[in-house]
Order: structure tokens, then C-alpha cells, then sequence
């Protein structure tokens, strides 16, 4: 358990940082709900709940260091200094977190406000899938084989020409194989390899942290606003406060087709690009070239981020369809932090419900381009479906 405590308070993923300077501006009074959601069906050890609550309180010692600050300073100069102070003050809070387990199941929420929280869902997430391999004494591969799958994988992917980052830190293995795999790609020459999305391995590694908004926000917006302006309001709020910066829009909060709907010639323009989460990559590559072309814009100039589940083989699929249609990169994930000859975690967390100006509590609904991805209660899935008029 010792060698589990928590390194780094920038050990997550980049997102949750650049949300949560806008979150601090924008909506510094909004109280939320996180819920974790066993998908895999995965089954917890006795003591399990107990392990992880230690693990949770060790996070209230984390602190931003000077180091941390002057990278964040010199390497993301979007973060305002007022932001950056902020972070240095942030301590975790665990009694925002709670745990409990019922023989094999285990519960885990978050409750507070949502500037403080929103850096709870990715540790949370990693900690647990570390701390269900450390328990179940499940033996991974060595070192020097986990290397080799990183190698063999990156000279594959520079074959193949694409840009591409780690996205691996909520359900990678373990802190030590993440450690692993970055310290792999990044040693090699040559590489197509442009960053991670988890900001403690940029710094140690001197790469760029790669990330810009995740679903919640979405959500938060569907839930404060309505389903139909969720899409145009999130955007606009995005451009707000970064001007330019941080310009990949994530897609499928509401369905794809939706998100084109709303996402007309201006934010088409300002935004460099989207990123896909879920459905066919290939049919959504369709969609975007085609958006792009009806509102003048030459899909060449764009890009898209592809971020879900993948491996070698879809991205080589991807690259070849794409390839002189569209700009194009991926964010590789679990395949990489979690191929350890062990089955990763099928784990999330997600914002479920925040409350409002009367202090009643609003479900947040997300329908991806994947209906067995819908997360809400039935009724608000339903509602949300016949707003936004999704057969």
C-alpha cells in the first residue's frame, strides 16, 4: 500500500485542470454529484473500500509545488496566474468522497462544489484499478516486457506516420507502469509522439500536457441551461474564457449529429478541430469532412482527435481512410498504460446531477454516438431524446 500513496497532485489528467480554471471563473458556486460506475462488473475483495479510503485521505497532503507552478507558468500561459495561485493553495478534501462496500460491491461518490471536485474523478479511477490488481495479487508482465509492447508499438505507429499522445491515466495499471511506457515512447528518436494527457508525466518528461474539456462539461450545461442549448452555451463559455486556446471540441455528448447541428460556421472555424469518443470512427470522419465542406472550410486545415478504445489495428484502419481527407491524431489510452498481459478495467465515474439556484438536485444526461454509453436516469434520458428530437 505504501508504494500506492499518492506522488504528485498533478498526476491526472489535463482536462481536469484547464475545466477547472474555467469552472472557478464561470461557475464558483455550483455544487455537483459524482458517481462511480462499475461497467465491467469487476468484483472488490473483502477490505477493498478500506484500502482505498486510506489511499483517499493520503490526497489531502498533496500540494502544488513551485517546480509545478513554473512549468504550468511557462508551459500553459492560458492559465492565468490568479488560477495557478489558486491551485497552489488547493488541497484535496476527503470527506468530499465517499466509500462504502456491501460484501463484493463497491459504492464510490463525490459531493461538493464543483471547483473543488472536479479533480477528484481521475486519481479516484486509477487508484482503484491500481489497487485491484495489488489486491487481487494479480502478477502483471516484467518491466522489460512491458517495454518491448511499448517499443513494438511506436515504431508501428511511426510507420504509419500519425501524430499521437497518452491518454492512459484513469485506468492504466499501475503509477509505476505508467511511469514505464512514457519514459518508453519518450526516449525514442524520431517519434511521432506529441504528449500525455497526464500532467505530472509531462513535466517529468519534458512534454507537452495534452487535453482540453471532458464530457461533464457538457453535461453541467445540459443540466444548468436545458439539452438544447447544452452544446452552443458549453462552447461559448469555452471560448470565453480560453480565446482561442485549447481549441478541440469533444462531439458526442449529445450524439454527433446534434453536436454538427450546433456547431455552426464560427465555432467551426475558431476551434482547430473535434475529438471522437464513441460510434464509428470511420462514419464520423464521413460526418466531420462533410461539416467542414458545407461550411467552406477545407477539412485539411482541421483535425481530428480519436480517442476511443483504441489499438494498432484501428488506428491503422483510421489512418488509411483519413489519410489525405482530414488532419488527423490519436489519444491512445488503457492500450497502452494497461497491456500488461492482464484484462484492464472497464471503470467510470461520471457527473450525475447538479444542483441548482433553489437547491433541488438536476440529473446531468450523456447520449453518445453508443446507446449502451447513455449514462442518466431513464426518464431524463428519455426527456433529453425527445428534445433534442434523437429517434
Amino acid at each position: 500500500m505504501q508504494n500506492m500513496k499518492p506522488k504528485s497532485i498533478l498526476d491526472n489528467d489535463f482536462y481536469k485542470i484547464t475545466m477547472q480554471n474555467a469552472v472557478v471563473k464561470l461557475f464558483p458556486s455550483s455544487i455537483v454529484r459524482y458517481q462511480f460506475i462499475n461497467r465491467g462488473q469487476h468484483i472488490f475483495p473483502e477490505g477493498f473500500g478500506d484500502a482505498l479510503r486510506e489511499l483517499v485521505n493520503a490526497m489531502a497532503e498533496l500540494k502544488l509545488s513551485k517546480e509545478e507552478k513554473k512549468f504550468l507558468q511557462k508551459t500553459c500561459p492560458y492559465l492565468d496566474l490568479p488560477y495557478l495561485d489558486f491551485l497552489e493553495g488547493y488541497r484535496y478534501d476527503p470527506s468530499e468522497v465517499h466509500i462504502s462496500q456491501n460484501g463484493n460491491d463497491l459504492e464510490v461518490s463525490v459531493e461538493g462544489l464543483w471547483y473543488r471536485t472536479i479533480l477528484w474523478e481521475v486519481p479516484l479511477l486509477s487508484l482503484i484499478s491500481e489497487l485491484h490488481y495489488e489486491m487481487n495479487h494479480l502478477e502483471r508482465d516484467s518491466n522489460e516486457i512491458i517495454i518491448q509492447k511499448t517499443l513494438d508499438k511506436a515504431e508501428q505507429l511511426n510507420k504509419l506516420g500519425v501524430v499521437y499522445a497518452e491518454f492512459g491515466t484513469r485506468r492504466r495499471h499501475s503509477y509505476r507502469v505508467h511511469d514505464i511506457v512514457v519514459n518508453a515512447l519518450n526516449k525514442i528518436e524520431n517519434t511521432f509522439f506529441i504528449g500525455s494527457s497526464n500532467i505530472h508525466f509531462a513535466m517529468k518528461y519534458n512534454i507537452k500536457p495534452i487535453g482540453t474539456h471532458a464530457h461533464e462539461w457538457f453535461m453541467f450545461h445540459g443540466a444548468e441551461y436545458g439539452f438544447k442549448m447544452a452544446n452552443p452555451i458549453a462552447l461559448e463559455h469555452w471560448v470565453d474564457v480560453y480565446r482561442g486556446d485549447l481549441g478541440v471540441a469533444l462531439s458526442d455528448t449529445y450524439t454527433t449529429d446534434v453536436f454538427f447541428h450546433q456547431f455552426d460556421k464560427k465555432f467551426s472555424k475558431l476551434f482547430d478541430g473535434v475529438r471522437h469518443d464513441s460510434g464509428d470512427p470511420l462514419e464520423f470522419a464521413d460526418k466531420t469532412i462533410k461539416h467542414y465542406e458545407e461550411n467552406g472550410i477545407n477539412p485539411l486545415y482541421k483535425y481530428i482527435i480519436f480517442s476511443d478504445g483504441l489499438n494498432l489495428e484501428k488506428v491503422e484502419e483510421i489512418t488509411k481512410y483519413c489519410t489525405g481527407k482530414i488532419g488527423i491524431a490519436f489519444g491512445i489510452g488503457t492500450n497502452l498504460t494497461n497491456d500488461v498481459g492482464l484484462k484492464p478495467m472497464n471503470i467510470v465515474m461520471k457527473l450525475i446531477s447538479i444542483q441548482t439556484l433553489n437547491k433541488e438536485w438536476v440529473d446531468t444526461v450523456k447520449l453518445s454516438d453508443e446507446k449502451n454509453k447513455y449514462t442518466g436516469d431513464p426518464k431524463m434520458i428519455e426527456l433529453a431524446k425527445e428534445f433534442l428530437r434523437i429517434k
